[in-house]
């Protein structure tokens, strides 16, 4: 009989010997990398890895030299710098991907052995993105050491790198997709020989091709019970060598369990006991749930993976500044803190500086929140990842890599999705002794039943298994939270995490971003003044503003009527205005010093009218003509919204990166008592922590880059629809129409649902309270367990389904 490797569970080929000394004994192994591997585990004291893993190991080979001088070459500095951030004089910190984690057993093991190495100052493991960040000394460790270290115990530490990440999941999600694809295949095509077999009154079908459709359906099966079902087994298998009973172990028995019997009926042809259909059925539905649940993790972790990509590769670096303007193209990668960069218009800042020369608007909405351009002058700081609006920026880079401002949110980022609370663990916790106590039952049945009546002991065992397999239990959450996942879709809400319409119902304090959620995020005409008429003067000044691309200029065009005059001799002034002929009269649009300037008197902003917004004037030769007030708009739902919240107990905050003005005015019109403004990303996400800490259950809505790290750590989070891609993977629920009132409709429903959960819940347990001892007592035939554990979940999905139909 061939043994398995105690490490990674492959078989020891024939010969072989490769022992390894665990508690005081020998187990096999398949190779010497394997037998390697498992000896550093077990000698470095973390031998409690083989206890509590779920999953294999990857076979372990011992290193290639050239391996190994490729990691030396990782102590480089100038290699280090687009992956390492330097914290201190000898402090660092590595952004890494670990390849070779199946299980949280391997997080734990990496996490102990990586923190046991000398210098090492701590290591964080996401499970989510399979991102490492390690912080050491360098004056006591190397990166190389602690890239050793991980090959030593079988598994692999690189550079982060996306495309490699995307590589790897690319290979798992096949593998998982054939899995499902051979078991869906199956289960249709039992089930067209079984439905005939099920509809069809005893003797309609003839024997002999009654008993070819049964031999059929073993033979399709077979690819299931062979291929599909295999990483159940394997489990299973683990769990038993470990002493304990998971998730998959109930379901190995199942699967094994029901085809043994159906295939005793087929060969002794007891035409009611044939159940192959279920077992195709059974494996189909649980790949399928793991399948999603494998795309909703990979979906939390792009988050942070656009980010990176938010920074461009390629900069034009200046050599010769200041006595030559002539550029040529570099690496990101390869910038020092101290360089020279031209920054061309339309084009991303790739690194955090100051201005040295130019005058121009930078866009960093992605990144502060703010939704005006902020303007741009030599002296002034502009942030990697932002973009560079109008004219040409010659800048002095300050931090590169990993020192960025971009990069410290993507870092805000990963801790948040790690933080996340594990609720499959803990399921998985409690799982194991309800299902263990099935398993009793189910083997008592047998062994009372073998004494009582041993030709109907199996047959009572395998309706034990079968009645009191938890389905309606298990479908009674996911049936409920389906159902109004699908109303909500509908209407126009995306729930992109299973626990989302949970948590929702139970959220205690909902906290608002400002910009682009309870505002349009966009540059509008709020209202015009002025002695000239309203659409005369707008016509006017989408004249003077044809062609250009600013944000206060596309305000003025989208409110201008559609029959506008056209202007001649267009002069731009950056910074300042335009000037140009309208029906051969001069007119200068732009700020207040500007039109001053021109007219040769004091021209000043009316103060007390729509302070929070940005006054442009128009004027020609005897004054000003028009006043025009433009800013960002409060959606039209808002208020109606923040008092529905309010209404149904919660309470309202609102976050924001802008300045106090605004802020504080859009509060007051709102009527939200808790507001902070100038909040950075750390200062928001320290805000939903203390909530948090605090007992509360926090929603968050928000639609940017940098509200990405808070939307992942609340309890719930919706991301708006218009906002970034980054904010729509971190939240839990989309906005995907921009609606605000949908929030309070998605509230209403998730509060229905915990309602029919409860409902599910309590009639799953009642029947397998009363079915379970019916089957024991020997009253409850298989076929007859199959049709009661159909028709209990059968009730436990119609139960949902009402919440489909019902309006909010």
């Amino acid at each position: 009989m061939s043994e398995n490797c105690f490490h990674c569970g492959l078989p020891v080929p024939a010969g072989a010997s490769f022992p390894i000394l665990y508690r005081q004994r020998e187990e096999p192994a398949c190779c010497a990398g394997c037998q390697a591997v498992a000896s550093t585990i077990i000698e470095s004291g973390l031998s409690d890895y083989y206890k509590h893993r779920t999953e294999g190991a990857a076979r372990a080979e011992a290193l290639p030299q050239a391996l190994l001088e490729q990691i030396k070459l990782y102590d480089s500095e100038e290699l280090q710098r687009s992956f390492v951030r330097v914290e201190a004089e000898n402090v660092r910190e590595a952004a890494l991907i670990l390849e070779g984690i199946t299980c949280a057993a391997c997080i734990w093991l990496n996490e102990q052995h990586i923190l046991r190495l000398p210098g090492v100052l701590g290591v964080d493991i996401n499970y989510t993105t399979q991102r490492a960040r390690v912080r050491w000394d360098n004056g006591r460790a190397q990166l190389s050491a602690i890239l050793e270290a991980v090959a030593a115990i079988g598994y692999r530490a690189h550079p982060y790198d996306a495309d490699r990440q995307e590589k790897l999941q690319q290979k798992e999600r096949k593998q998982a997709l054939t899995r499902l694809w051979v078991a869906g295949l199956s289960m249709m095509q039992v089930m067209m020989y079984a439905v005939p077999v099920y509809l069809a009154p005893d003797g309609d079908i003839a024997p002999d091709f009654l008993w070819l459709l049964h031999w059929s359906s073993f033979i399709l099966t077979l690819p299931v019970l062979l291929y599909s079902a295999l990483p159940f087994y394997r489990n299973t298998w683990r769990d038993l060598k470990t002493g304990r009973v998971g998730m998959d172990t109930p379901v190995s028995i199942g699967i094994l369990t029901a085809f043994a019997a159906s295939f005793w009926a087929l060969i002794h042809k007891v035409e009611h006991g044939i159940y192959f259909d279920s077992v195709s059925m059974f494996v189909f539905l649980l790949l399928g749930g793991r399948y999603l649940e494998s795309i909703a993790r990979r979906k939390a972790g792009a988050a942070s993976e656009s980010l990176v990509k938010l920074v461009p590769a390629f900069a034009h670096r200046l050599d010769g500044w200041p006595q030559s303007r002539d550029s040529r193209e570099a690496t990101v990668a390869g910038l020092n803190p101290g360089d020279v960069i031209l920054v061309k218009p339309g084009e991303t800042i790739p690194a955090d500086g100051v201005v040295l020369d130019g005058r121009s608007a930078s866009n960093e909405s992605l990144l502060t929140g703010e939704s005006r351009p902020i303007a741009k002058a030599p002296g002034d700081s502009v942030i990697a990842g932002s973009v560079n609006a109008s004219s040409p920026l010659v800048l002095r880079v300050d931090q590169v890599g990993q020192s960025t401002r971009l990069a410290g949110i993507v870092r805000l980022l990963d801790q948040a999705l790690a933080e996340k609370p594990r609720l499959a663990v803990l399921a998985d916790r409690f799982a194991s002794w309800f299902v263990a106590l099935l398993l009793l039952a189910a083997a008592g049945s047998y062994l009372a039943w073998h004494f009582i009546d041993p030709d109907r002991a199996l047959w009572i065992m395998v309706a034990v298994l079968v009645i009191s397999c938890p389905c309606a239990l298990s479908l009674a959450t996911p049936a409920a939270l389906t159902a109004a996942s699908g109303r909500l879709a509908s209407l126009g809400v995306l729930t992109t995490r299973g626990h989302a319409l949970e948590t929702l119902a139970k959220a205690d304090d909902a906290v608002f971003d400002k910009t682009g959620t309870l505002t349009h995020g966009q540059m509008r005409l709020l209202e015009t003044r002025g002695p000239l008429e309203a659409q005369s003067a707008l016509a006017v000044a989408a004249a003077l503003e044809q062609g250009s691309e600013h944000p206060l200029a596309q305000a003025i065009l989208s409110a201008a009527p559609a029959n506008r005059p056209q202007a001649e001799g267009l002069i731009n002034h950056p910074g300042g205005g335009v000037a140009g002929l309208v029906d051969g009269r001069e007119w200068r649009l732009g700020s207040a010093p500007f039109i001053a300037a021109w007219l040769g008197r004091e021209v000043d902003e009316d103060a007390e009218w729509q302070p929070d917004c940005t006054q442009v004037l128009l004027a020609d030769a005897d004054g000003v003509q028009a006043r025009f007030s433009i800013g960002d708009a409060c959606r039209d739902d808002a208020a109606a919204l923040v008092a529905e919240l309010a209404r149904r107990g919660l309470t309202v905050h609102l976050l924001s990166g802008d300045g106090e003005g605004p802020v504080a005015g859009l509060a007051a019109k709102l009527g939200i008592k808790q507001w902070r403004a100038r909040a950075t990303p750390e200062d928001k996400l320290a805000y939903v922590a203390a909530l948090q800490a605090g007992g509360r259950r926090v929603l968050m809505v928000g639609d940017g880059i940098n509200d990405a790290p808070v939307l992942a750590r609340a309890d719930v989070s919706i991301a708006m629809g218009g906002g970034t891609d980054v904010a729509r993977a971190s939240g839990d629920m989309v906005l995907m129409g921009d609606r605000l009132g949908l929030i309070g409709d998605a509230l209403l429903i998730s509060r229905r649902a915990l309602a029919v959960i409860r409902q599910n819940l309590i009639w799953a347990a009642g029947y397998n309270v009363v079915a379970l001892p019916l089957a024991m007592l020997g009253h409850v035939t298989p076929w007859l367990a199959s049709l009661g554990m159909a028709l209990s979940s059968l009730l436990v999905v119609g139960n949902a389904l009402r919440l489909v139909k019902r309006n909010p």
